[in-house]
C-alpha cells in the first residue's frame, strides 16, 4: 500500500525558487534535492529523473522537497560557482527545514547529482549536526574538496554506473578520503544518465533504502 502524501508547494528565501514538499503519512525524515549540474554547468539528469527519485523514496516512506526546474537555478557554465551556489542554497533550505512547522523535527538528507553531490557533501560537513545522510548519484564529490570531505559525518552513499568509467574513478577518489559510513553502489549497465532500462529503477531503489534506514537513526549514531 502506497503511503497517504501530504503535498504543498513552498518558497525558501523571498527570491528562491518554488519547490514542492511531499511528506508521507509519519515520515521520519525529509530529503532535500539539490539540482545538479555536469562539468560545462548544464543540467545533467532530466526533471523526470528527481520526480523518480522523489516517488521511491516516498514508496519508503521518506519525504522530499524537490525544487522546480528554472533559469533560476539553472547552471552558470563555471563549475565552481556552480557548486558554491548550490551549497549556499542547501544552507538556507536546511535552516527553512528546522523551521517550517510540517518538517521541524525530522532528520534531514541531503541528494545531490552532478555538481549537486559536491554541494550536498560541503553542506552536510558544514552542518554535521543536521544532515544525517546523503546520497549522490552519478556526481562529482571529488568537487568538494578533500577539505570538506574529510568532515563529512553523515553516512553517504555513492551510486555510479558501471558505463560510467571516468565517474566510477572520480567516486573511488572521493571516496578514499571520507572517514565516515560510506557505500559505492555500482549499477550494471548504466550510463551517467541511467537511461538503459531498469538503470534509473535500481538507482532510486538503492537511495530510498538509504535515506529509509539513515533518515530513521539518530545523526549521531
Amino acid at each position: 500500500m502506497q503511503p497517504l502524501l501530504q503535498r504543498e508547494q513552498v518558497r525558501i528565501g523571498a527570491a528562491g525558487a518554488p519547490s514542492v514538499l511531499t511528506l508521507p503519512a509519519d515520515a521520519p525524515g525529509l530529503v532535500l534535492f539539490t539540482l545538479g549540474s555536469d562539468a560545462g554547468g548544464s543540467a545533467d539528469h532530466p526533471a523526470r529523473h528527481d520526480e523518480f527519485v522523489a516517488n521511491a523514496l516516498h514508496a519508503h516512506g521518506v519525504g522530499s522537497l524537490l525544487p522546480e526546474r528554472s533559469d533560476a537555478t539553472a547552471g552558470t557554465g563555471r563549475v565552481a560557482a556552480d557548486v558554491e551556489r548550490q551549497t549556499r542554497c542547501i544552507d538556507a533550505v536546511l535552516v527553512w527545514a528546522t523551521r517550517h512547522p510540517a518538517t521541524a523535527g525530522l532528520r534531514l538528507g541531503v541528494f545531490g547529482t552532478g555538481a549537486g553531490a559536491a554541494a550536498a557533501l560541503r553542506a552536510a560537513a558544514d552542518h554535521a549536526n543536521a544532515v544525517c545522510a546523503v546520497v549522490a548519484c552519478s556526481g562529482r564529490p571529488d568537487l568538494a574538496g578533500g577539505a570538506a570531505l574529510q568532515r563529512v559525518e553523515a553516512p553517504t552513499l555513492l551510486i555510479v554506473g558501471g558505463a560510467d568509467a571516468d565517474a566510477l574513478a572520480r567516486n573511488r577518489q572521493a571516496m578514499r578520503q571520507m572517514g565516515c559510513r560510506k557505500r559505492l553502489e555500482v549499477v550494471p549497465g548504466a550510463s551517467s544518465r541511467f537511461l538503459e532500462p531498469g538503470t534509473l529503477d535500481t538507482a532510486a531503489h538503492l537511495a530510498g533504502a538509504w535515506f529509509a534506514t539513515h533518515l530513521t537513526a539518530r545523526c549521531d549514531t
